[in-house]
C-alpha cells in the first residue's frame, strides 16, 4: 500500500522551458506519449511509468489554475487540488483521459496500427459496463509529536463530482443524448489507405467511442457532466507512519461512469521539519552542545525530547561527536508498536574570546598536559611517528 518516489520537475519530464505555451506543452506530451506507451514498449515497466510521468505532467501543466500554482509552490503548492493518482491507473485510462490530443486517432495505439491489442481495443470493450473511477493523490503535513501518537486530520480537497442539474448525463434537463452522425452510433469509424488495399478502423473523436453525442449541452457543467466540487474529509493517521507512505480513504475519489463505483483517495505523508530533533527509522536523533569543561570533566544536561525535557549523564572525558541513547524516547513502529530510542550526539563547543583570569587558568592548564595521558592524542601522534620513520 505505500509507495513514495520523489516527483521530477514537470517541464523538466516533457523537455519544456518555463515560459513553454499551451501548444508546445500539447505538443511536447503527444511526442512522449507516443514515445513510451506500452503498446510501442511491450512488458517494459519503466516505459509505462514515463508514460505515467507524463500525463501527470500534463495534467499540471495544461490547465492554467494548477500550473500557475505549480510555478508558485512547486509540488506542495497541488496538495487538495485533487489530482489523479497515476500509478494506480490503467494505462487505458490514462490515454483516454488526453485522448484528444492525439488528432483524428482512436488512441495511441492506432498511430502504431497495433489492432485489438491496442489500449483503443481495451477501452472500447470497457465503456460497454461500468467503469471505475479514477483514484485521487493528496498529502497531509504531520508533526513528529503527531507521529508518535497518532492523529485525526482534516483533509481539504477539490474533485470532479457528478453534475446535480444533468445528474451526470451532460444533457439539458428533458434531453438526451442521440447517435452520433460520424459513426452512425457505432463508436468506429473506417478509413482506407495504401490505394484502398486495406481499412485502418479506429475511434470516432466526434463521440469519443460512445456512439452518442449530446446536441444540447447542460448549462452548468457544459456537457461534461462533472463539475469540480470541494471536499473535506477526515483521516485517521496511525502513530509511526513514514514520510511518503499514503493512506487510503476509500471511495473519496471521481465518480464512475455507467454507474461504476468511486475511485479512493490516497493522502500521502509529508513531515514537518522539527527545531531540535531528526528522525532516522524509529529513532530521534538530537545535536547538543556541551562546554569543553563539562566535556572534560563530566557533567548533567538537558535534552529536548518528543515529551519534554531530559536529563542526561555525560561521562568525564566525552569526545567531540560522541552519541549517547536514551532508551524507549524515539517513535513508535507502525506494526508492533514498539518505541525506538532518542539518539544524542554532542558536539563540543570553544568558547571564542575567554576573560584574563579564564586564559590565564588555561595557559597553566596548558603546561600540563604533556604530562597527562590523553589516549587518544598520544594514539595519534604515534602513528604520525610510525608513518614517517616508514617513509
Amino acid at each position: 500500500m505505500w509507495h513514495f518516489m520523489a516527483k521530477r520537475d514537470y517541464y523538466e519530464v516533457l523537455g519544456l522551458e518555463k515560459n513553454a505555451s499551451e501548444d508546445d506543452i500539447k505538443r511536447a506530451y503527444r511526442r512522449f506519449a507516443i514515445k513510451y506507451h506500452p503498446d510501442k514498449n511491450p512488458g517494459d515497466k519503466e516505459a509505462e511509468e514515463k508514460f505515467k510521468e507524463c500525463a501527470e505532467a500534463y495534467e499540471v501543466l495544461s490547465d492554467q489554475a494548477k500550473r500557475t500554482r505549480y510555478d508558485q509552490y512547486g509540488h506542495d503548492g497541488l496538495r487538495g487540488s485533487g489530482m489523479h493518482d497515476y500509478s494506480r491507473m490503467n494505462v487505458e485510462d490514462v490515454s483516454s483521459m488526453f485522448e484528444d490530443i492525439f488528432g483524428g486517432f482512436g488512441g495511441v495505439g492506432d498511430l502504431f496500427g497495433f489492432g485489438g491489442g491496442s489500449s483503443s481495443g481495451r477501452k472500447k470493450g470497457r465503456k460497454s459496463g461500468p467503469m471505475r473511477g479514477y483514484d485521487l493523490e493528496t498529502s497531509v503535513l504531520l508533526t513528529l509529536e503527531e507521529i508518535a501518537k497518532g492523529a485525526e486530520k482534516t483533509i481539504e480537497f477539490t474533485r470532479q463530482d457528478i453534475c446535480t442539474d444533468c445528474s451526470g448525463s451532460g444533457c439539458a434537463k428533458g434531453k438526451a443524448p442521440t447517435n452520433c452522425p460520424a459513426c452512425g452510433g457505432s463508436g468506429q469509424v473506417a478509413k482506407s489507405g495504401m490505394g484502398g488495399f486495406f481499412q485502418m478502423v479506429s475511434t470516432c473523436q466526434t463521440c469519443r467511442g460512445t456512439g452518442k453525442v449530446i446536441t444540447d449541452p447542460c448549462k452548468k457543467c457544459k456537457g461534461s457532466g462533472r463539475i469540480p466540487k470541494k471536499r473535506v474529509v477526515t483521516i485517521k493517521v496511525p502513530a509511526g507512519v513514514h514520510e511518503g507512505q499514503g493512506i487510503r480513504v476509500g471511495n473519496e475519489g471521481e465518480p464512475g461512469s455507467n454507474n461504476g463505483p468511486r475511485g479512493d483517495l490516497y493522502c500521502y505523508v509529508q513531515i514537518k521539519n522539527h527545531p531540535f530533533l531528526q528522525r532516522d527509522g524509529d529513532n530521534l536523533i538530537a545535536v547538543v552542545p556541551i562546554s569543553f569543561t563539562q566535556a572534560t570533566l563530566g557533567a548533567e544536561i538537558d535534552v529536548p525530547s518528543l515529551t519534554g525535557m531530559k536529563s542526561l549523564k555525560i561521562p568525564a572525558g566525552t569526545q567531540h561527536g560522541d552519541v549517547f541513547r536514551i532508551k524507549d524516547q524515539g517513535l513508535p513502529d507502525i506494526r508492533s508498536g514498539h518505541r525506538g530510542d532518542e539518539l544524542v550526539q554532542v558536539i563540543i563547543e570553544i568558547p571564542k574570546k575567554l576573560n584574563s583570569e579564564q586564559e590565564k587558568l588555561l595557559r597553566e592548564f596548558a603546561k600540563t598536559e604533556d604530562t597527562i595521558i590523553m589516549p587518544k592524542k598520544k594514539n595519534f601522534f604515534d602513528k604520525v611517528k610510525d608513518y614517517f620513520n616508514q617513509n
